[in-house]
Parts: C-alpha cells; structure tokens; sequence
C-alpha cells in the first residue's frame, strides 16, 4: 500500500535542497545521457559499415586478373595474367568449400543502346546465374539470366531501372528487344541495386557465353566471384589461397606474388569489422557506465550528507519504536526517486536527440544513429538498481544509530 505520508516526506526533503539535489541529478542524467549517444553513435558506425556491405554477400571472395612482379621459372616479372573460362571451370570443379559463383566480364565505355528513337551510352557486364545473388541483385520485373540462357547463347538481357527510365520513358519493357552495340537483344528483367551507386544502375547484364559470342571477346573473363556459404574467416582464407594456387598452377606465376592475381575476401573483412564494433561496444558501455557510477557515487554522497543532517530525527522515529526496516525504505525510496527521475529525463532527451537529428545523418560509414528499445529498458533497470544500491549504504547507516546517541547529536 502506498504511504503518502512517506511520500511527502521525501519530497519536502528535496525542496529544502533543490540546488543540491538538481546538480546530483544532473550528474546522473548526463551519465545516461553520453550513455545513450554514445551507444547510438556506435549503432550509426555500424550501419554504415554494413550498408556498405549491404551491395554484394558478405561470404563472396571476389579474384581477379593482375601483372605478375616476381620472376619465376626463368620468366621475367611484368607478364599480365589472363583469365579465362578454363580456369573458372577448373576452379569450380576442384576448389572444395565454393557455394555459388560466376566469371564477370565487363565491357566498359562507348556500348550504344537503343530502343526505337531513344539512344543512351551504357556499361554491359556479362556474367553467369549465380550473380544475382552474388551481388545482391533486386529483380523489379521479370528474371534474371538462367542456364538456359547460357548454353543456348540467347541474346536476353537484364536492363537497371535507370536504363529502363532512359529508353522506355515508362513503356513496358518486358519481352521488348533493345538494340545492344547494333544487335537486338531481348529484355526478360529489369533490376534494382541496393548499392544505389550511379555506375551499378548504368548497366546492363547478358549471358557471358552470349557475349563472348556476339561482341567477339574470346574466352576472357576480369573476375572470378564465389561465395563460400557459412564458413569461417579462417576457413574462407583457405579457399581464397586454393583458388590463387590452381591460378598460379594454370598460369605459371609464383604463388606468394602479390600483384599477379588480385583478391578480396569479404569474408575476412567483415569478420575484422564485426570484431572492431565488439570492442567498441564494450568500450561504450565502460565509458557510459563509469560515468553513470560517478553520478551514482554522487547520488550517495549526498544521501550519506542527508542521513548526517537527520540523525536527530531519524533517533526519536527509532525511539517512538520505528523498525530498522522503516529507516531503510525511507533512504532508499528517496534515493531511487532521484536517480530514476533524473536518468529517466538524460533517457529520454539523448533518444529524442538520435530520433531527430540522427535520423538525418546519411555517409559513407555513418548511417542513422539509433538506439534499441531493448537498450532503452536495461538502462532503466539499471537505473533502478543504482539508485537502490546508490543509497543501501546510507540507508544502513542510519539504521545503524542508535535513539540514544541521535538525541545527544548536536
């Protein structure tokens, strides 16, 4: 049941010392406060991070064509490296650990592309099924290029939206033949890329075997692109070095050169971003944390100074027969009251601060800054907890005296 007579009591105790009180509120307001920024601030680096992981799988290893720079059996440095379709089959056929993947050609620069009386300047890529999940690929409309399409050498073609607005002008698209560098090409998609970036959405994808057909691009391919399903950093790594070894096998070049074949394993590089945000999560919560402790410490302090200025009273309550227990409440309720008040009111301005301004932050790796509820509620609990603890130690003192000596206490 609720006692409105202790109630008042701690309330009348706070308005005899508002100045006091306001500033150790203030401390612990501020604690939970930075807390919260603080741990929105680490949510928003870790958005970033992960939009820009966002664009392809985050278990792709991605290979590709570079210059050898060692010498090796009598061959001098300088030679480039050529992939070809050969070896991507080789690799897919003896590298174990490999989940998806597709060769990637790109044809770069001056590739007209026409439907009707429209015309626009475009890049072409031509790759394998696999791909659209490689890269994360939203089909809108339509599908993506299948099996089919690659061994019968179809002329089909997966058009962006942004070629789709250019040519179309808000005609359908589907089933409809554009003219690629001359030749007609039908359009079975039309795709959307979450990267958002202007050289992804320019683009136009056709079946390789397609292209190395038509455009007279032999058997050469840029890029190799595999996923390598759950596996670890260090299994991932394992199958990136296979792969450059059957390279290195195929093309002749030292396996340890660094530049003869390029490499990048997603794999590896998210598992090292995922590790930094741990640290600096619990980095967060040691920062906040020792600043909530320091309002908490001064949370006692002054319930310490209050329990000092009400020895007298709290020695007559004890002698007119008040239980140990009665004492400790009291302390305690008044010293939860202000720590839950105060860190509810630090709470609530840095979510309101992360909803309105954070909301607003977009960049490269720093996107959206926000807290989860989940967190909001252990702060409170927390809250809670210090306030009861902030104010045990008081409270024990001043069930602690004794009626005599209280009345004695000057």
């Amino acid at each position: 049941m609720l006692d409105l007579d202790k109630w008042n009591e701690i309330l009348s105790t706070i308005r005899k010392n508002k100045l006091r009180t306001f500033l150790t509120g203030f401390s612990v307001a501020w604690g939970i406060f930075m807390l919260i920024i603080l741990l929105g601030s680490g949510n928003g680096l870790e958005n970033g991070v992960q939009k820009e992981f966002a664009s392809s799988a985050t278990n792709t290893i991605w290979i590709w064509s570079g210059q050898t720079s060692l010498p090796y059996k009598g061959m001098k440095p300088g030679r480039n490296i050529q992939m070809k379709n050969d070896d991507y089959f080789e690799i897919k056929r003896t590298v174990k650990g490999i989940d998806m993947s597709s060769p990637r050609y790109n044809m770069w620069g001056s590739n007209t592309l026409s439907y009707k009386k429209q015309y626009g300047t475009f890049n072409i890529r031509t790759v394998y099924p696999d791909y659209q999940f490689i890269e994360k690929l939203g089909i809108t409309q339509g599908r993506f290029i299948n099996n089919t399409d690659i061994a019968q050498f179809r002329k089909v073609t997966i058009i962006s939206t942004q070629v789709l607005e250019a040519l179309f002008k808000g005609s359908p698209a589907l089933g409809e033949y554009i003219q690629v560098n001359g030749i007609p090409f039908k359009v079975v998609g039309v795709f959307t890329d979450d990267d958002g970036r202007d050289d992804n959405m320019r683009m136009i994808y056709i079946p390789m075997s397609t292209a190395q057909r038509v455009f007279s691009s032999d058997n050469r391919i840029n890029t190799i692109a595999i996923t390598v399903g759950d596996a670890t950093a260090e299994e991932s790594k394992a199958i990136e070095q296979s792969v450059k070894a059957k390279l290195a096998k195929l093309h002749t070049f030292d396996v340890n050169d660094p530049r003869a074949i390029g490499s990048w394993n997603s794999v590896e590089e998210f598992t090292k971003f995922n590790k930094l945000f741990a640290g600096i999560r619990l980095f967060i919560w040691i920062i906040g944390f020792g600043t909530i402790i320091a309002g908490i410490v001064g949370v006692s302090n002054i319930m310490m100074i209050v329990v000092k200025d009400r020895t007298k009273e709290i020695g007559i309550r004890k002698a007119m027969g008040a239980t140990p227990w009665s004492i400790i409440s009291l302390v305690l309720q008044e010293a939860i009251l202000i720590t839950s008040f105060a860190g509810y009111v630090g709470l609530v301005l840095g979510v309101v601060l992360l909803e309105t301004i954070g909301s607003k932050i977009e960049s490269s790796f720093f996107s959206q800054p926000e807290v989860d509820l989940s967190v909001a509620i252990y702060a409170l609990i927390l809250l809670v907890v210090s306030g009861a603890v902030a104010g045990f130690i008081p409270a024990r003192k001043a069930a602690a005296i004794k009626p005599i000596e209280a009345l004695r206490d000057e």
